[in-house]
């Protein structure tokens, strides 16, 4: 099995806040990285559920449980939608929102050193041989 490897996927400045994620190949795999107001995530484009391309889907906040006739929103800058089914994810922890599937979104760490934005991960042997990369 491959080692833990930092990827520098970029500087800071070529992932602006906000809702969109930029979709890059790392490691051998599609990788959505979102800057949050600062806090960057970064999650593997795939859908638990179903296998699709997760990072197309939106990205925002969900609606919590309450009570009867009233809606209550949260988790802002938090949720990704699967554009397939609809399943939300939480891009923080990669838990399905209100255990909808028992699968989790594959996230992996992600660092700050200067302006570099780096991606740590186990590259797919496909990657670490010189492959091309696989897509999801």
């Amino acid at each position: 099995m491959a080692e833990l490897q930092a990827f520098v996927v970029g500087t800071v400045d070529e992932f602006p806040p906000g809702k969109v994620p930029r979709i890059i190949e790392v490691g051998g795999r599609s990788v959505g990285v979102y800057n949050v107001e600062g806090t960057f995530y970064a999650v593997q484009n795939v859908c638990p559920h179903a296998l699709g391309p997760i990072c197309r889907g939106t990205f925002g906040g969900t609606f919590l449980p309450s009570e009867p006739g009233e809606w209550t929103a949260g988790l802002e800058n938090r949720v990704i939608r699967c554009p397939r089914h609809r399943f939300e994810f939480d891009i923080t922890t990669g838990e399905s929102v209100m255990g909808a599937v028992k699968q989790k979104l594959v996230t992996f760490p992600v660092s700050i050193e200067g302006d570099e934005v780096k991606v740590t991960m186990r590259p797919r042997p496909s990657a670490v041989a010189g492959a091309p990369a696989e897509r999801p």
